[in-house]
């Protein structure tokens, strides 16, 4: 009797294990795309992001049109695991409400602190714990087309257009490098904050549209990368130059070229793959190239399909998981299908080659 109960006890004691027993976790496929979160009206547009533990950070709106709105550009704190919005933080000092007023990149620093391109303020810091704002760089110059008149500083761009400063990097000397999108230049500005000084200016950073654009340091800090959007062929590039006090011109060395796609924001992961943002409706996506700057993949949208998952996204940045967050900027639809402004998550396998983030004062 004993024993029969016992072998019985057992028996439905395996049958309880076997159901209780989770079932296997599906593996994402390379190049899995889902909607981790949106991003919120009226300001939408969105383009920096920017990752720090378990939170993520993305700033908008990067649009003309902001002129006569009455709203301040923001910068978004989301949980990286859900998606789910934690904080808006509002910027300050935005006082030209009839102007154009536009928050762009992200960036942070060794302590935490994150810095944020506004084309009316030129850079601020935020202190996330705070929420304190404070400024580290003037507005970025507006230089004058140079002609016989006019010399250096001056733009090598015809015709003459305003700064609109684009994306941001630091060095590990707490040097900061920033692209302006409009001026064919790259600025450079010095540990701590202050004026923005000119590193490099080419005319072939100009376009009738956007130029010079994304921007970061390789894995070895020997150069730094940085993309064109579109020249005045309509074509887009990624080049490099070597990390000293003065490049010259002969210093540029192209690494990739795109007949068609926009390329925007980049990022190396730890593969050393460096990964590009399309941004052109129609070729939007991500554009995975190896050290040797062949194409390792495509990410895109499925058949024809112009606009999901990716809908002229921005920027992008590696969450720890194996994933790209991708702002959708949608500048093209954003107007119409506001549900479009979305940060995607896209399943990589890769993580982040890590940023410089110095301890600056």
């Amino acid at each position: 009797m004993t024993s029969r109960f016992n072998t019985f006890s057992i028996a439905a004691l395996l049958a309880v294990c076997t159901i209780v027993q989770p079932l296997p976790v599906r593996a994402a496929a390379y190049g899995e795309v889902s909607v981790l979160a949106q991003v919120p009206i009226p300001n939408g547009f969105p383009e920096g992001i920017a990752v720090r533990g378990n939170r993520f950070y993305v700033a908008g709106p990067a649009t003309l049109g902001t002129a006569f709105n009455g709203k301040p550009s923001r910068v978004f704190e989301y949980d990286v695991a859900s998606g789910a919005l934690l904080r808006t933080l509002e910027t300050q000092g935005e006082q030209v409400f009839g102007a154009e007023h536009a928050n762009s990149c992200l960036s942070f620093d060794g302590a935490g602190r994150l810095y944020v391109l506004n084309n009316q303020l030129g850079t601020f810091r935020l202190d996330l714990a705070t929420s304190v704002q404070a400024q580290y760089t003037p507005a970025y110059p507006d230089l004058k087309s140079c002609s016989i008149l006019n010399r250096a500083p001056c733009s090598p761009t015809v015709p003459n257009l305003p700064a609109l400063p684009n994306d941001l990097a630091f060095d590990d000397a707490g040097n900061l490098y920033v692209t302006d999108s409009l001026q064919a230049t790259i600025w450079k500005v010095p540990p701590g904050g202050g004026r923005p000084q000119v590193w490099f200016q080419d005319s072939r950073l100009a376009s009738p549209y956007v130029g010079v654009n994304g921007l970061r340091l390789s894995p070895d800090r020997s150069r730094l990368f940085f993309t064109v959007t579109f020249d005045f062929l309509g074509i887009g590039h990624v080049y490099s130059l070597p990390l000293v006090s003065k490049p010259k011109a002969s210093d540029l060395r192209e690494f990739r070229r795109y007949l068609a796609g926009g390329p925007d924001g980049i990022a190396f992961g730890a593969s050393g793959r460096l990964y590009v943002v399309l941004a052109l409706p129609g070729q939007s996506g991500i554009s995975v190239l190896n050290p040797d700057g062949s194409e390792f993949a495509r990410i895109g949208n499925p058949g024809l399909n112009l606009i999901k998952p990716f809908d002229s996204p921005a920027n992008l940045a590696f969450d720890g998981l194996g994933n790209a967050l991708v702002t959708n900027h949608a500048f093209a639809t954003g107007l119409l299908l506001p549900n479009q402004f979305q940060v995607l998550k896209v399943f990589v396998n890769d993580t982040a080659s890590p940023l410089a983030e110095p301890l600056v004062p």
